[in-house]
């Protein structure tokens, strides 16, 4: 009974159109907010993936480092249990030490990353070549693929490049790291450049495991991490849980998650932040819904009185105005869901709107529509028209009307 009241005064023509009106502000305020709390989470969900595509193509599903130092002693029997374990698909066996890499007068700080010949199962690094070739060479004959903001720091082209770099590392077993016994130097040929994102590309240098750890005067089961990528189906923290029984307190298994987990942290409050600032505008509109339910009740006096009359409660009449007030909100909020709908598949089908500057991965925002939001945006509607439209229908019940003049 409430939601046909509400309905006929919905659509009934009013004695002042100063009612109409602000029910249609309202409305708009209420569709504008609401199709921007989509489009803006939906930019935000696409660039998120993004990053975590980028992230994704650098950390492995699970890195297992130890937990004190920067190297660990890993047997052959402990590799064979890694192997062995269900769900890890490939690992790979690293080495990596932070090194000065010199080109005649330039010079920049890197991380030398040695990598086996499993690593490009693990990560597929080599998938964002730009210029020259995956190829680290041997013990004897290094060749370094380096990130793209190295090359052009060093002024490097590895593609023309007839001379190699030379590359300092500190030498452990040196008491001294600023004397000249402190650092060991090896020439290596540049012969690729990757581009995944700018923390990588300005900071790592790979070249293959024998010589990252030559040059560090490794033991040959001595390592810096064991990086493991799982298979479609296994579940993660069954098998981290289960390595790090298998290999104990000495030894730290992270997921992807967890060895970014700052990044992620950060992204989550971002977004959080994002959604807080745009339900602003929601709230802004609910004041015009206040005004125009307040105005309403005042008109609809004598219905009022005729309704209670006839034995309506306060609770019902209430109930009229409250679903008057979510009349308005489905109306505003079921027109800015749509006009979402619209605008998201328009960039994602066609890339309409460009990002400017021309130096990114993209030239356009990238768009992902989530259920989840829309069922946040849904919730968040309800809550503010069920505040807006609250003390105006709790007014109307209160009232003590009558019909006389």
């Amino acid at each position: 009974m409430n939601f046909l009241f509400a309905r006929r005064y919905f659509t009934s023509k009013k004695s002042t159109n100063a009612i109409t009106l602000i029910a249609w502000i309202s409305i708009s305020a209420i569709m504008v907010g609401t199709a921007a709390l989509i489009i803006v989470l939906s930019v935000f969900n696409g660039f998120e993936d993004l990053v975590k595509g980028l992230y994704a193509d650098f950390y492995a599903d699970l890195r297992i480092t130890p937990q004190v130092g920067k190297t660990f002693l890993l047997t052959p029997k402990q590799i064979q249990q890694i192997q062995n374990t269900e769900g890890v698909a490939f690992y790979s066996l690293t080495a990596e030490e932070k090194a000065l890499l010199v080109n005649g007068d330039n010079q920049s700080i890197v991380f030398v990353k040695g990598v086996d010949s499993s690593f490009t199962q693990v990560n597929p690094v080599q998938t964002h070549l730009i210029r020259g070739s995956f190829n680290l060479g041997t013990i004897q004959k290094p060749q370094l693929v380096v990130g793209a903001g190295i090359e052009n720091a060093l002024g490097l082209d590895v593609e023309k490049s007839l001379y190699p770099v030379t590359l300092y590392m500190p030498n452990r077993q040196s008491a001294n790291m600023l004397s000249a016994e402190g650092l060991y130097s090896f020439n290596a040929m540049p012969a690729g450049t990757f581009m995944i994102q700018e923390d990588f590309d300005n900071k790592y240098v790979f070249t293959n495991l024998a010589f990252v750890k030559y040059m560090l005067n490794m033991d040959a089961n001595t390592f810096s991490a064991v990086e493991i990528k799982l298979t479609k189906t296994a579940n993660t923290q069954q098998v981290q849980t289960e390595l790090q029984h298998l290999l104990g307190n000495s030894f730290k298994v992270q997921t992807r998650y967890q060895q970014n987990e700052s990044l992620y942290t950060v992204m989550e409050v971002e977004k959080w932040v994002i959604y807080g600032i745009l339900s602003i505008i929601l709230i802004i509109a609910a004041f015009n819904m206040i005004g125009a339910l307040t105005m309403l009740v005042l008109e609809k006096q004598k219905d009022i009185t005729v309704l209670k009359a006839l034995g309506a409660s306060d609770g019902l009449i209430q109930k009229i105005f409250l679903t008057e007030g979510f009349l308005i909100a489905a109306v505003g909020g079921g027109a800015g869901m749509i006009l979402a709908l619209v605008i998201c598949y328009i960039q994602i089908k066609f890339h309409l709107i460009s990002l400017g500057g021309g130096t990114f991965i993209i030239d356009y925002y990238p768009v992902k529509l989530a259920l989840g939001d829309f069922v946040l945006v849904i919730a968040t509607v309800f809550v503010i028209t069920l505040l807006a439209a609250w003390f105006p229908a709790f007014k109307a019940g209160k009232e003590k009307l009558s019909l006389r003049s």
